[in-house]
């Protein structure tokens, strides 16, 4: 990287002071959002969606809750023009929302982009000419004056031909490359215009504050943001708009802090799709503000269905790491993110009126449909005793003593280290049963009957040893302790029980009983688990499988 000192900042600091957005610590309302996938989404793909993609895509939007959609640059080409006549023409656009088009401050361009519009109900029409340094010589090679006399022209088109028909457009203007561009200079052609069209409280004019490329850091795009929201003329009758890019990666960044700097719109796509590195992402920012409890007026209660409706129409792909949208943004590999998730999840059930603030996820995944089961918690080599722990208790119903996780852990994760791969939950679970509760050999119990006097139980056991049926018999205050002591009696053995659970187990219409038996000979403990309708059966099922172990080691 020896080329560095080639570059020098390509932004400009607001003449005054404008910092207060750095008092303001979070957005309180949803801004009103306008997609612009149809547009801005559209030209950045490979390949651009066809006229009947770009009607379903915008009923998917409808159906998302946005009220301001772009729908195209209807003077660019025939595709364009004719989806918006479609829409117009097959009456698609509800009466509560409107559409908007994309204009250059060019004459012909605005007369055909007025024809294109002509019988909508609700219309803004967006026209822009490019403002910075870079463009203003490079470029168009004309001086400040020049440049802002196109804009000055073009709004003065747009006035003319609205009142010439009557129309009730809404007018937006973009200085584009507005980052680049002197903020006084932006803030004088930004006035020039506003006194051309002179907007009142009933229709605003909507002055947008394009990241057209992303140059600085997103504080000092609050800055400009500021300045002009402080200093535009008849400030009542604006509406303060941002159109990020994300080129630094900082679109969703820029858009917050400007929304903290007094704007009141986005103009973005969903996932951030768009030229270059791409636009504001809207899914983001919504549900950014979702997570600090405010309501985004963008419904994504269903993300899975939003991810294959885009894909579908984009041919886009969401990064399994994509915020709150990708495969894995609610997964925890990690063993001690897994145990304070579990441990958040208990205390939420224990807490069920508490405010979200559950480890690791900032929002709960089921509010946007996203499955706890196959998403927050999965296995694989770095996963901990408490992952495991979960998966088996939330989709299989073993509640696993703690004691006894640590070697159910091992096992599980010593498969996935070996495999060098994610285990599923259905291969956990036919771990755990081959290693703790089939473990039946070399002794399997066919039957068992006890007689119970008042000093104590006296058992007897009907087995399958080595494929030979074999009776013992044993005593103890209990049939486990007196079943216990039939097998060191018959094997020879000494071992300590050091553990004993048991709970309902529900497996489909059958009610079944687990437990779980820790037998400790020498420094090693065994573990076992029993499962059966009857509790004393599992008990001994699971004393003769921890004995089994016992056996298979010696």
């Amino acid at each position: 990287m020896n080329n560095y000192n080639k570059y020098s900042k390509q932004y400009f600091l607001p003449p005054e002071r404008c910092m207060d957005w750095a008092e303001r610590d979070m957005i309180t309302n949803a801004p009103v959002w306008c997609s612009v996938d149809l547009r801005d989404g559209n030209q950045s793909l490979i390949e651009p969606m066809s006229e009947n993609v770009k009607v379903e895509f915008f009923k998917f939007l409808l159906q998302l809750g946005f009220k301001e959609i772009e729908v195209g640059f209807p003077a660019a080409s025939e595709t364009e023009y004719n989806f918006l006549r479609r829409l117009i023409d097959e009456k698609l656009i509800p009466d509560d929302v409107t559409i908007q088009v994309l204009t250059q401050a060019r004459e012909h361009i605005i007369k055909k982009t007025f024809e294109a519009v002509n019988g909508a109900k609700n219309v803004i029409i967006h026209v822009y000419n490019s403002t910075s340094v870079a463009q203003r010589e490079q470029v168009f090679k004309k001086d400040k004056t020049a440049i802002k006399q196109i804009a000055v022209d073009g709004a003065a088109l747009l006035k003319q031909l609205s009142d010439e028909e009557g129309a009730d457009y809404r007018f937006e203007y973009s200085p584009e490359s507005f980052t680049g561009t002197e903020p006084e200079f932006a803030l004088e052609i930004i006035n020039s215009v506003i006194d051309v069209i002179r907007p009142d409280r009933k229709r605003k004019m909507i002055i947008n504050l394009p990241v057209t490329v992303e140059t600085s850091m997103p504080h000092m795009y609050a800055c400009q943001v500021e300045y002009i929201k402080k200093n535009v003329i008849d400030p009542d009758s604006v509406i303060i708009s941002t159109h990020p890019h994300n080129d630094r990666g900082t679109g969703v960044a820029d858009a917050e802090l400007a929304l903290l700097a007094g704007a009141e719109r986005v103009e973005g796509t969903l996932f951030g799709n768009g030229e270059r590195t791409g636009n504001a992402d809207i899914v983001t920012l919504a549900l950014n503000m979702f997570s600090h409890g405010v309501d985004p007026e963008l419904d994504f209660s269903n993300l899975n269905e939003t991810i294959e409706v885009y894909r579908k129409f984009t041919g886009m792909k969401i990064p399994p790491r994509q915020p709150y949208a990708g495969s894995l943004v609610f997964t925890a590999f990690s063993g001690s993110h897994q145990d304070a998730i579990a441990k958040g999840g208990k205390y939420r059930k224990e807490h069920p009126d508490a405010k979200w603030d559950l480890p690791y996820l900032p929002i709960d995944p089921e509010d946007v449909g996203r499955n706890y089961d196959a998403d927050v918690i999965r296995i694989n080599s770095q996963s901990g005793k408490g992952g495991i722990a979960y998966v088996l208790e939330q989709r299989f119903g073993y509640v696993i003593p703690k004691a006894m996780r640590e070697d159910i852990g091992y096992k599980i994760k010593g498969i996935s280290d070996k495999e060098h791969r994610e285990l599923k939950p259905d291969e956990v679970a036919e771990i755990f049963a081959r290693d703790y509760i089939d473990v039946c050999a070399p002794i399997a119990l066919k039957s068992f009957s006890f007689d119970k006097t008042d000093a104590e139980v006296l058992l007897s056991m009907r087995l399958d040893v080595d494929g030979k049926e074999a009776v013992i018999i044993g005593n103890g205050n209990g049939q486990f302790n007196a079943a216990a002591s039939a097998l060191k009696r018959a094997k020879g053995l000494d071992f300590t029980t050091v553990l004993y659970s048991e709970h309902a187990l529900e497996q489909g219409s059958k009610s079944l009983a687990a437990a779980y038996v820790g037998l400790k000979r020498g420094d090693s403990t065994f573990y076992a688990v029993g499962i059966d309708p009857d509790i004393m059966t599992a008990s001994i099922k699971a004393l003769i499988g921890a004995v089994n172990k016992i056996l298979r080691k010696a």
